[in-house]
């Protein structure tokens, strides 16, 4: 059985406090093979940072005493005792510490030791766990100073479990604030291979859950430091072509990581520091600093503790206050590199070396942190005792109203009062435990500058306070931070694909992460006016996406307009015919008298050049924006203008066959024909067409309408004229194609009558030409898109019009101006 755990201070008090604290960083290795006792219980590798925690429980133990206002008429004592950095250690320590045996107590009596009812530490989460489920036993309460793990939050694992260092939870949602805010969506990994690094991890990991942050590797720091194993780790890294590294590391992992680091020359990385290391000086040496220059991350909130830095180089190892305290000649020795024994050709310590402040890892009060936190941990414990000093009997939290008998206290009465505090310190920072144990989180954000000596620097250039709302309040100034990567004035890039641009969407790459993708182009009709959208947007109603499918652009209306090329050239055209027709009609107007305008019903040719003329000006309503009053005039112009003029050649047609084939003596069928009777049935046959066009206009009449289409510019909107019934635009048409059959018909059978009277061959060639026009327009206004169906149309309506114009009125027209000789009665009626 180990006799005692060399390296413990002691201080006798009314309630004495203890401390676990790490001053050396190798433990004692055991005997295995159990044959003999093991006298090599001395731990190794002195830790001045340890060693100054341990002093700052000191400081604040002894300045609550000498404060009459706190702690009147009561002295707190302590016992501080060195746990080596081991699980066993630390246990057997605090073991010791609650059953007053195995420890090493200069200042007590008989060997026989206190019963430490509350203990400051352990500073590491593994060790932690260990002695707070040990202590758990005994209704021991903890209050650490370092260990951050989130699952001792935990309070049905660890209820008499409390810290003044913020839950690892609080540091993985500031890393991932900080990773949010810089936009650096592919990281790399490494934690250390113990509770801390395990945990801390999978904070940062549900920390990062939902968003767009994606872990490249995770590699585990082993805690033997295997040569191979950390050349492997370090190449993950090299290779990885994520910049940015997030560590969770304590800082003997940190320091064995970046030996390697640095052996292998890795100068392109940002990393991303965890607050166990990225204040500890021995790794921001000028060696290292070409590697790590520039690296951000989280510590604890500095503090300047008063008095502390002359309680600190008050020690003196000659003088016999201070011989209770086994550690002190071991720091002598470490900081002056001497030797109290009789050193071998070695420095012979004095004990009158002078320790000034800040000339020593150990007097170094410039990163006041892990020690304000032990410095706190003590007025915590003083806050609560002085709540239970206060306690009025019969008043009290426990059975029946009882106070706590200090002559015999429970420890679990310290942990009710503990759970309760609600202080201000020293330094004006108010301090109290949530329902987890853990305190209000405050983080300094830290960047290592480059000093012109080389070495690294500590600048804090912004802050995260949890205590600001659920996921805390985060200030950095961009302009003082100095990043590492390769790129010192520019934040660093890492992303496993690049923003997608405006105009293009993600498209997750198969098997890879969500944040590895390619940029696929939005759909026509579809927008991303933001970098890096997921999906595109589809354009409202009435617009489309222009050609870098950035914005949404309305839709261009598109109609046959007088002032498109093709409307131009077709009102020209229509004008043009216009004032043929209006030419012929004054021509036959002025040679009215001539036998060639009389011998043809003068009254009928006037007629047929009026509804030709109409014919003509009705292809001017197909032409501009469509209203309700053109669509409906348009329709109706061109069914009644139509009928009127086949009607009129129907007319003479039948006239020609009557006039011809009335052989029989006696025969008078001309009477039937007269002009009367001509009249009458051009009027019978038009009036037909007007009643189908008044019904078609009462109840279902042409109305203007939208249509969209898709052309090689890409989509449009057309204006034009529904037909309100297909079923009367049917009628309308097939009206005039069974006369203009009629007519064509009744041509044909007087196509061989005398030459010089022989008006049916021009009338045939016109219905000919009529009717193929006709039939070629049903599948070219079929297929034509947008407002080319208006032109065809058109086009159908000036080509039927000029065909008849030109076949049956220009011959006449040459005889009359430019052969008079022909227009006599003799000719005409010559054989």
């Amino acid at each position: 059985m180990v006799k005692s755990i060399p390296g413990s201070v002691y201080q006798a008090g009314d309630l004495v406090i203890g401390g676990l604290f790490p001053v050396h960083v190798k433990a004692p290795q055991p005997e295995l093979e159990f044959q003999s006792e093991n006298n090599n219980t001395s731990c190794e590798s002195f830790n001045q940072r340890a060693y100054r925690w341990l002093q700052a429980m000191i400081f604040a133990v002894e300045e609550i005493n000498n404060n009459t206002d706190l702690l009147p008429n009561f002295t707190l004592g302590y016992l501080a005792a060195d746990t080596c950095l081991a699980e066993s250690t630390t246990l057997l320590a605090a073991m010791a510490m609650v059953t007053g045996q195995e420890v090493d107590l200069a200042n007590s009596e008989c060997g026989s030791g206190p019963v430490v009812p509350v203990i400051v530490g352990d500073p590491r989460s593994s060790a932690s766990i260990i002695v707070a489920n040990t202590l758990g036993v005994f209704d021991i309460p903890m209050v650490s100073y370092l260990a951050s793990c989130g699952c001792l939050s935990d309070k049905r694992r660890y209820p008499l479990f409390f810290r003044t260092m913020p839950s690892d939870a609080a540091e993985a949602r500031a890393m991932a604030e900080l990773l949010h805010l810089m936009g650096w969506t592919w990281v790399g990994l490494v934690s250390a291979d113990d509770d801390f690094g395990r945990f801390g991890i999978q904070m940062l990991m549900e920390a990062l859950r939902g968003t767009e942050v994606c872990v490249a590797y995770h590699e585990v720091i082993p805690k033997d430091y295997p040569k191979k194993t950390m050349q492997r780790i370090v190449e993950t890294i090299q290779k990885s072509t994520a910049t940015v590294v997030v560590t969770f590391l304590i800082d003997p992992d940190a320091k064995a990581l970046f030996e390697e680091v640095v052996e292998q020359n890795v100068t392109n990385k940002q990393w991303i520091a965890n607050d166990a290391w990225v204040t500890y000086s021995a790794i921001s040496v000028p060696h290292n600093i070409p590697s790590l220059a520039g690296t951000v991350g989280f510590a604890l909130r500095r503090a300047d503790i008063p008095g502390l830095g002359p309680f600190l180089t008050r020690l003196n190892p000659s003088l016999a206050s201070f011989s209770s305290d086994p550690l002190l000649k071991e720091l002598w020795e470490t900081l002056f590199g001497c030797s109290f024994s009789a050193p071998l050709g070695g420095k012979l310590c004095s004990g009158s070396e002078v320790l000034g402040i800040g000339e020593s890892v150990y007097a170094d009060v410039s990163q006041l942190r892990i020690t304000y936190n032990v410095y706190k941990a003590v007025y915590a414990i003083a806050h609560a005792i002085k709540e239970m000093l206060a306690c009025e009997p019969g008043k009290g939290p426990f059975l029946e109203g009882r106070c706590p008998d200090l002559q015999r206290l429970q420890p679990v009465q310290i942990a009710h009062y503990l759970r309760q505090v609600n202080f201000s310190t020293p330094l004006k920072e108010w301090m109290n435990f949530d329902k987890n144990g853990d305190p209000p989180a405050s983080y300094d954000i830290i960047n290592w500058h480059v000093t012109p000596q080389g070495a690294g620097e500590f600048v804090t250039v912004g802050h995260f306070l949890s205590s600001q709302g659920p996921d805390g309040q985060f200030h950095i100034n961009m302009d003082r931070v100095v990043w590492g990567g390769g790129s010192r004035q520019r934040v660093p890039v890492s992303v496993c694909s690049s923003p997608c641009p405006p105009g293009t969407r993600r498209a997750v790459q198969k098997g890879r992460p969500v944040c590895c993708f390619d940029c696929l182009p939005c759909a026509d009709g579809e927008i991303t006016n933001k970098t890096g959208s997921l999906e595109c947007i589809r354009c409202p109603e009435r617009f489309w996406s222009n050609s870098n499918h950035t914005v949404c652009i309305l839709q261009p209306v598109d109609f046959l307009s007088y002032s498109d090329t093709m409307g131009i050239i077709l009102s020209i055209v229509s004008a043009v015919g216009t004032v043929l027709t209006v030419t012929t009609f004054a021509t036959f107007l002025y040679y009215r008298h001539t036998p060639l305008v009389r011998a043809n019903n003068s009254e009928v040719s006037f007629m047929l050049l009026v509804s030709l003329k109409l014919c003509f000006l009705c292809a001017l309503s197909f032409i501009g924006q469509p209203v309700a009053w053109s669509c409906m005039l348009r329709h109706t112009l061109f069914g009644v203008s139509f009928v009127l003029c086949i009607s009129c050649l129907l007319s003479r047609t039948v006239v020609v066959l009557v006039a011809f084939r009335s052989t029989l003596p006696g025969e008078n069928l001309m009477r039937y024909v007269g002009p009367a009777q001509q009249r009458l049935g051009i009027s019978i046959c038009t009036l037909v067409q007007v009643l189908i066009c008044a019904l078609w206009l009462t109840l279902a009449p042409p109305q203007p309408a939208e249509r969209d289409i898709m052309d090689i510019w890409g989509p449009k909107i057309i204006l034009e004229c529904a037909m309100g019934s297909v079923v009367a635009f049917s009628l309308v048409l097939g009206y005039i194609g069974l006369l203009a059959c009629l007519c064509l018909l009744l041509a044909f059978l007087a196509r061989k009558l005398p030459d010089n009277f022989n008006e049916a061959k021009l009338i045939t060639f016109s219905m000919l030409i009529f009717c193929a026009v006709w039939v070629a327009f049903v599948p070219a206004y079929i297929s034509s898109p947008g407002k080319y169906t208006v032109a065809v149309e058109i086009f159908a309506i000036l080509a039927s019009s000029y065909g008849l114009l030109l076949c049956i009125f220009a011959p006449k027209c040459f005889i009359i101006l430019l052969r008079p000789e022909k227009n006599t009665k003799k000719h005409l009626m010559a054989r």
